[in-house]
């Protein structure tokens, strides 16, 4: 018998795929703990219809990772900091700072932990940090920190 799986379940499939299940199994165990469904036409539909909204979704999410993306490219953020001579910055600059300073000047919102910093700034100058906004999809910022 095929059904359509409502959940994952462990050793016999992930949520929303189709499985041959024995009758017995689909009927005694899957249909009364509201696991499964039969795969019938109408079902099938809802499956199908399902799987195109989420393709559709996920498609309008990276054609506005990419707009964000390309925004990106065009910035140059200035944080300031203190500093000492030589160059040489009190503490660093943070993934979390950048976040902030780009929420707050260009408003536009990236989670920190998507901002690709091998480690905290820690010099003045101009760098450029990657901040991964979607799969496949990576955008540059310049960041340039400045002694207050």
């Amino acid at each position: 018998m095929k059904v359509i799986l409502k959940a994952d379940i462990k050793g016999v499939g992930k949520k929303d795929q189709v499985i041959n299940a024995s009758d017995g199994y689909a009927r005694n165990f899957l249909f009364p703990k509201d696991l499964a469904v039969e795969a019938n036409n109408e079902n099938m539909a809802k499956l199908e219809a399902k799987q195109n909204s989420a393709k559709f979704q996920k498609e309008q999410e990276k054609e506005e990772a990419l707009k964000v993306a390309d925004k990106l490219s065009k910035i140059l953020l200035k944080i300031k900091v203190k500093s000492g001579e030589n160059g040489k910055i009190f503490g660093g600059v943070s993934t979390k700072e950048i976040a902030q300073e780009l929420e707050k000047e260009y408003k536009i919102q990236v989670d920190k932990k998507k901002i690709d910093l091998k480690e905290t700034i820690k010099v003045l100058g101009t760098q450029t940090v990657e901040i991964k906004l979607f799969e496949g999809v990576i955008g540059k910022l310049k960041v340039d920190v400045i002694s207050q």
